[in-house]
């Protein structure tokens, strides 16, 4: 979806423009829309995966309907807001939601269950994970002795930072830290309980929360193959690098490409874009055990 389609559809409308969705402002309300755009090391690439913004919307409605956290989700239904004449109605069905305006923490708040990704390089040089001490032995996509909490400073352009919790109480305060910490934790061991009666690993996660009053709200997306790993159960083993259902395949085709991360990324093959788009599809019909 093209956000200059967006944009010439809701012209009075404020937006933000992110590395994924497109935030429109409807007073007390917002719309998300989430495009079909993909970001892998804090760079959107120039091709999109198709169908993915209707995976993430979708995903992410199957969890704010079952998790026992409050979510900002109000509805699906584009009827509901005041639409400027002549926008484009069709192309948004999908891949929207009208959520709550919330004031956003400016923390991400992100778990691990497992040894992988910039975890387990850290891991190798330091035996910690974001500073966290971690038993010795452990291979590479192990299970930890138990989540781990390891927040990281949000980044409007650039690298987010992984942060200590001492740091994040710093930013938040301590009883907020604590909130966060903990409810983060839970929504974790709910999509891990229910993911793995699918046959699917949440290897790690990360969550966004906003604020009403004193009240957290769980926003933004919520355990989509974006904002989390998911590994094939029954292929899992400790040692190596795993299959997953989420976008490690095109950050390992990245990886590989010869791209410095510090330029503009190449553009994916198509090969490599339309297995993504099927994993994509295939984490939403595992987890949710509907047709796409």
């Amino acid at each position: 979806m093209s956000a200059v389609m967006l944009q010439s559809s809701l012209p009075e409308i404020p937006v933000h423009h992110g590395k994924v969705r497109d935030v429109y402002d409807f007073g007390e309300r917002l719309l998300f829309v989430a495009s079909d755009r993909i970001s892998a090391f804090d760079y959107i690439l120039p091709n999109g995966i198709p169908r993915k913004g209707e995976v993430l919307t979708r995903l992410s409605q199957f969890w704010f309907s079952r998790l026992t956290v409050r979510h900002h989700l109000i509805t699906s239904d584009l009827a509901s807001l005041p639409l400027p004449a002549g926008t484009d109605v069709q192309s948004l069905s999908g891949r929207s939601m009208v959520v709550m305006k919330t004031a956003v923490v400016p923390v991400e708040c992100v778990v691990r269950g497992y040894l992988a990704g910039s975890g387990w390089k850290e891991y190798c040089q330091s035996g910690t994970v974001c500073g966290i001490k971690l038993p010795t032995g452990l291979k590479e996509s192990s299970r930890l002795p138990e989540p781990i909490f390891t927040p990281a400073n949000k980044a409007e352009s650039g690298h987010d930072e992984n942060i200590s919790f001492e740091q994040m109480c710093k930013v938040v305060g301590d009883d907020l830290a604590q909130r966060l910490r903990d409810i983060s934790l839970q929504v974790y061991s709910e999509g891990c309980a229910h993911a793995r009666t699918k046959g699917i690993i949440v290897a790690d996660t990360k969550f966004e929360f906003g604020l009403m009053g004193d009240e957290i709200i769980l926003i933004d997306e919520v355990l989509t193959p974006d904002s989390s790993r998911f590994w094939p159960a029954e292929q899992y083993e400790a040692g190596r690098s795993q299959a997953s259902y989420d976008k490690q395949f095109v950050r390992d085709w990245l990886e590989k490409s010869g791209w410095d991360k510090n330029s503009p990324p190449p553009g994916l093959p198509d090969d490599v874009v339309q297995l993504t788009s099927s994993r994509y599809i295939e984490a939403y019909e595992l987890l949710t055990g509907l047709p796409f």
